[in-house]
């Protein structure tokens, strides 16, 4: 009489995809980038005009509320790993975009700037924890092969957030501007409650251990990305407000180009994933100082349609689209060792969010304190390029030497 059968049990290896399912955890991943970066902070952007035209705040205080999700952001980098590995990386992600939703919520009730204040800092927060977290949570669950398409589908959230943003605020503050904080809320609500099973389970596949060592061009990238940080502020925090008032031309026209800006973002991480695999994404970060110094110094000399849309769509590609090259070059830069990667990864987000932190502020001050400081903010920002671009170059000196 024959036995009966019994199933094999699974291989660690397959437990492990059963558990991760590679669609549904970079397009978690996505969402992350979308709820906590493309709709909280850059939602903000063309919404400045209508808080001031709601007399919600005086310009200022508006501009200076945008700096304080600069300031959560470092607060977020600087705190997401540790916050990760002591609940989990996923539970840290699941939390951060509730928390996100609630501090949509919060910002539609215009109770003074102190409570707005906390609200955009716990944002911005939040935001931090997505971009440090979220790519190195499902990539390292994904084969080699895999990754790099993975990536560039990953940041696609940042520019799908600033698209829909500026879709939807000029017909939500039709509204009114509660309705378009509204509006905000339940998007990132119904993104959070879509992908919340679907974050990597368990410790991904075990990698080798390896000792950090941190090479002088790698150090150099942690602060040429500081400096990109501070290049993109301008364009990040003042560009609707400098088309809606600053031009006179209305939130209508500033919501326009703010689609355009979201349009270069959604194809940025595509783009300089394919640009860095085929040309190395060192000269792929070269060249990026070089077009991002343009696209923001040629609203010194142009204010046409055809400047703003092309100043527009190149720095909206640039905004993610770095993301995926300054990933590339870390990997460049440390071939071999996941761990290392994304201890190098969690370095240049701080870099980041200490280099925009630094900048929201001392723009707002510039901007709370000049009578026309639109110059001055564009002139900052293509100057920090071109010294990130020398940076660039006089490490890869030395390291050639």
């Amino acid at each position: 009489m024959r036995g009966r059968s019994h199933p094999r049990p699974a291989s660690p290896i397959a437990a492990e995809e059963l558990r991760t399912h590679p669609v549904r955890a970079t397009i978690a991943a996505l969402a992350a980038n979308l709820v906590g970066i493309g709709i909280a902070r850059f939602g903000y952007t063309p919404l400045i005009p209508a808080l001031i035209a709601a007399e919600w705040f005086r310009p200022s205080a508006a501009v200076y509320l945008g700096a304080a999700n600069l300031a959560g952001y470092l607060a977020g980098a600087l705190t997401a790993r540790r916050v990760g590995r002591a609940i989990g990386p996923a539970t840290t992600l699941r939390g951060a975009m509730a928390l996100t939703v609630v501090s949509l919520f919060a910002c539609a009730f215009p109770l003074g700037f102190a409570w707005y204040f906390v609200w955009r800092f716990i944002s911005g927060m939040t935001g931090g924890a997505a971009m440090a977290l979220a790519a190195p949570t499902v990539l390292a669950h994904l084969p080699p092969e895999r990754r790099a398409i993975a990536g560039g589908v990953v940041f696609t959230g940042v520019g799908l957030g600033i698209a829909a943003s500026g879709t939807l605020v000029p017909v939500l503050v039709g509204w009114g501007v509660r309705e378009a904080w509204f509006g905000f809320a339940a998007l990132a609500a119904v993104l959070t409650a879509v992908t919340w099973r679907d974050w990597p389970r368990g410790a991904p596949p075990a990698a080798a251990q390896q000792a950090e060592h941190q090479s002088g061009p790698l150090r150099a990238l942690y602060l040429e990305y500081a400096l990109i940080a501070a290049g993109q502020v301008p364009h990040m925090v003042f560009l609707v407000d400098f088309i809606a008032r600053g031009l006179g031309r209305g939130l209508a026209s500033g919501g326009r180009y703010w689609i355009v800006f979201g349009a270069g973002a959604l194809i940025g991480p595509l783009v300089a994933g394919h640009l860095g695999r085929r040309f190395g994404f060192r000269l792929l970060l070269r060249a990026g100082f070089l077009w991002q110094a343009a696209a923001i110094a040629l609203l010194l000399v142009a204010v046409s349609p055809p400047a703003l849309v092309a100043s527009s769509f190149v720095m909206g590609m640039s905004v993610p689209g770095i993301v995926a090259t300054v990933i590339g070059r870390t990997h460049e830069l440390i071939p071999h060792g996941p761990t290392r990667q994304a201890a190098a990864w969690s370095f240049c987000t701080l870099a980041f969010a200490l280099g925009q932190a630094i900048a929201g502020y001392l723009y707002s001050y510039i901007f709370a304190h000049t009578a026309d400081a639109y110059p001055t903010l564009f002139a900052l920002g293509a100057a920090a390029m071109l010294v990130a671009l020398a940076v660039d170059f006089a490490a890869g000196r030395r390291q050639d030497s």
